[in-house]
């Protein structure tokens, strides 16, 4: 068994230099993948996708395969505590069941703080979030 961790942390600087420097890669150099439930209404990072927690096994075959081809896809929730991290394992081990040694080289990101701590820096930059509402978040 590997002890090799299927994922790495990224920060809040590191996911707004992404988008930043690609904003037109979203979904091809890059993808967002946001865990969380009821709590994804107030806003998000540009271009995420939600997959909640509460389905996110249901749908993790449909996301490897959307997400075949993409170089860097990061997950969160709103803190990145248990449901980020979490989805980000799950994803990496079905990928691994479903592409084998198919799969095209992919980091699997885990957002610091998840959208919390994002949006607590960058709510105000709508190239970075959008849908904001902070009737959520404050």
């Amino acid at each position: 068994m590997s002890l090799t961790p299927v994922f790495k942390y990224i920060n809040a600087e590191e996911m707004a230099a992404i988008i930043k420097q690609n904003p037109a890669g979203v979904g091809k150099e890059w993808a967002v993948v946001d865990v969380r439930d009821d709590d994804f209404a107030g806003g998000n990072i540009v271009g995420a996708l939600n997959y909640p927690s509460d389905t996110f096994m249901a749908k993790i075959d449909e996301l490897v395969k959307r997400m075949e081809g993409v170089p860097k896809v990061v997950f969160h929730c709103a803190l990145s505590q248990v449901r980020g991290p979490k989805a980000a394992r799950r994803y990496a081990e079905a990928r691994q069941l479903i592409l084998k040694d198919t799969a095209p080289a992919q980091e699997v990101l885990v957002l610091r703080e998840g959208f919390t701590g994002f949006q607590s820096r960058y709510r105000n930059d709508q190239t970075l979030v959008e849908k904001f509402n902070k009737y959520y978040h404050d």
